[in-house]
């Protein structure tokens, strides 16, 4: 995936529109922040605040303001490479399409942390944009496609965060202590909700977040095997190798071969 520029928390005046009648010759994603009106087929649509929405390549964009409001919004440009937009459809996302979540806070996240990767000189910038474009689109599949959740406690939301963390930069060191810390909770507390939130506990979870981690570099780069062990925040490969195949029951270069 080549990200060809982005931008978080963009802010326009009433008479902000675009208008490309060939497209912009590769995906646009937008995060709204407002709503807007789309002209979509020659019909005009608003698509409410809080919206995901993606157009594919080639395809026409013409959206604007509300009339007399402003405009606010995350976007990114970028091109699948070759067999990505195959594994994209398969998470069932329509383009063309405003898909309103509460969670845009962190669909948001997201953009920001891709907008500051772009702008970095880290020789990992291109596989952790590629990270966080595929943690939002999997983010955007659960949404529509997972059932509906069953109310939960006041802390549900505070626990949601830590979990997102963990999963966004599963390469961060990050201890029970801290987690308890960010969200005011005691220890003890944190392990017991967390564990009765998500059905695993928060030292498994954050396992869980590496090895995922770790697949996804062993299917998109040509990093070796000790290499991705420290990308995903291991000191010791056989560590990360141990953990990895009594999650996967293979170990890191199996799954590569497997998969490749």
């Amino acid at each position: 995936m080549k990200i060809n520029n982005v931008g978080y928390n963009h802010r326009h005046d009433a008479d902000f529109f675009i208008d490309r009648p060939n497209g912009s010759g590769d995906c646009l994603l937008l995060i709204l922040k407002t709503d807007a009106v789309f002209t979509l087929f020659g019909k005009d649509t608003v698509v409410q605040k809080n919206s995901f929405f993606l157009y594919p390549q080639g395809m026409p964009q013409f959206y604007r303001c509300v009339p007399k409001h402003e405009f606010a919004n995350d976007w990114i440009h970028f091109r699948f490479d070759e067999g990505e937009e195959a594994e994209f459809l398969k998470r069932n996302i329509p383009y063309a399409q405003g898909i309103t979540t509460e969670h845009i806070s962190f669909l948001s996240w997201c953009v920001k942390a891709i907008a500051d990767e772009y702008a970095s000189n880290s020789p990992y910038a291109n596989d952790n944009m590629q990270h966080y474009m595929w943690l939002i689109f999997n983010r955007v599949s659960d949404l529509l496609h997972l059932p509906k959740e069953q109310e939960h406690g006041s802390e549900y939301e505070m626990l949601l965060t830590i979990r997102h963390k963990i999963y966004a930069e599963p390469y961060v060191p990050r201890s029970i202590t801290w987690a308890a810390h960010e969200i005011r909770m005691s220890p003890a507390s944190f392990q017991y909700y967390y564990k009765k939130t998500f059905g695993v506990t928060f030292v498994q979870d954050f396992i869980n977040a590496k090895t995922e981690y770790a697949k996804m570099l062993l299917k998109s780069t040509n990093l070796n095997a000790h290499d991705i062990a420290e990308k995903c925040g291991y000191r010791n490969y056989e560590h990360f190798t141990r953990q990895f195949k009594e999650r996967c029951g293979i170990t890191p270069l199996e799954y590569r071969r497997k998969k490749s």
